[in-house]
């Protein structure tokens, strides 16, 4: 990878790796959807206002207007609540877990789907290395947190997998489109269809007033949903999906340094392996020729 996909690619790591605290903070006062409706029409902002800034062109086809719909409600709408909602009783460590099999289910469908994005040896080797890295980083969590439940762990798993596809799927369908606009116009659909179903789902609706549920939105809404979807696409794009996934190994990774630094958490074993089977994934697969 070149330095600007470094660059974003441990941009993306800090900003969602924050994310999964943030939404278990905000589902303290409101629901998994009104919580995703505040989310995307955040992040619908934030794109829209990049589009208009860069002076990118809207897509004038309906079939690319059909794409980026299907794009907002499976990669945004979708996997933003199945994850919402599965840490209403799950822990942030558990799903941040969860989440990382993201590759493993990406490089799959990239294989069959792709013609440029095939398995090889190397990045099956890195895929396994990097798992092994997630679960030895947050061992002594997981083994803390077993009565999580079971529907809470399996929302978090197939929004792994609605991750997977439509990332592939952006990459078949959304290349020729500008990367703005590429960005932007899924919120549209996704914000569209939460605001339908926020009001019908969780009646009343309840508009939240902690001031640290604001924070948690507008975190989640502007950096986690619409700046961080610009990068993601760029990478997406530009190095493939499957690279592009490692992303959520370094999530859970991310999170604990900062507990060490910060907060005064204590340097296990545990998290010096976990970081080295992390790091040692990510350049496995970026080695490979």
């Amino acid at each position: 990878m070149k330095p600007k996909h470094w660059t974003l690619f441990i941009l993306l790591g800090v900003i969602w790796g924050s994310s999964f605290l943030w939404i278990k903070i905000a589902v303290q006062e409101i629901g998994p959807v009104t919580l995703v409706a505040f989310r995307v029409l955040f992040g619908a902002i934030t794109g829209v206002l990049a589009v208009l800034f860069s002076r990118a062109q809207w897509p004038r086809r309906l079939s690319d207007w059909l794409n980026l719909s299907l794009l907002g409600i499976a990669s945004m709408a979708i996997p933003f609540f199945l994850i919402s909602w599965g840490e209403k009783t799950i822990d942030s460590a558990v799903a941040s877990v969860l989440n990382a099999t993201v590759p493993l289910f990406t490089i799959i469908i990239a294989h069959l789907f792709l013609h440029d994005d095939k398995m090889t040896l190397p990045r099956v080797i890195g895929l396994l290395i990097g798992f092994g890295g997630v679960l030895a980083l947050l061992s002594e969590d997981l083994s803390a947190r077993a009565h999580s439940s079971a529907l809470g762990q399996l929302a978090v798993v197939v929004a792994a997998v609605f991750y997977a596809a439509s990332s592939v799927h952006a990459r078949r369908t959304t290349q020729h489109l500008p990367g703005m606009v590429r960005s932007a116009a899924p919120f549209l659909s996704a914000s569209a269809l939460m605001w339908i179903a926020a009001p019908v789902v969780e009646k009343p609706l309840h508009i939240p007033t902690l001031p640290i549920t604001w924070a948690a939105l507008l975190w989640l809404g502007i950096l986690g949903a619409g700046v961080a979807q610009i990068m993601w696409y760029t990478l997406i794009h530009e190095i493939g999906p499957t690279r592009s996934t490692f992303v959520t190994y370094t999530l859970p990774l991310g999170g604990v340094i900062l507990g060490v630094v910060f907060l005064g958490e204590q340097l296990s074993w545990q998290l010096a392996l976990g970081a080295a089977l992390i790091l040692a994934s990510v350049v496995v697969v970026n080695r490979e020729r």
